[in-house]
């Protein structure tokens, strides 16, 4: 069987978890639990572009929110 996240001519969806990190989806299957659509259904290509543009860091969310807040805790000198 043929890896279906490799169809050219599938139809995909993007997802999005709590951690900001996308994964082309195969649209026949059922969205597992901890993920949303963020792109409906759409080519491979279509899909990929969209990561491509709206993925643009790959560090988790949680990392993301915990250096953000390091300045702020070196300054009051936490």
């Amino acid at each position: 069987m043929a890896n279906p996240l490799e169809d050219d001519e599938g139809v995909y969806l993007v997802l999005v978890n709590d951690e900001n990190q996308h994964s082309l989806w195969p649209a026949f299957r059922s969205v597992p639990a901890g993920w949303k659509v963020a792109h409906g259904e759409d080519t491979r290509k279509s899909c990929l572009e969209y990561v491509s543009a709206h993925w643009t860091d790959m560090r988790p969310a949680s990392l993301v929110r915990a250096m953000d807040d390091e300045p702020r805790r070196e300054a009051s000198g936490a």
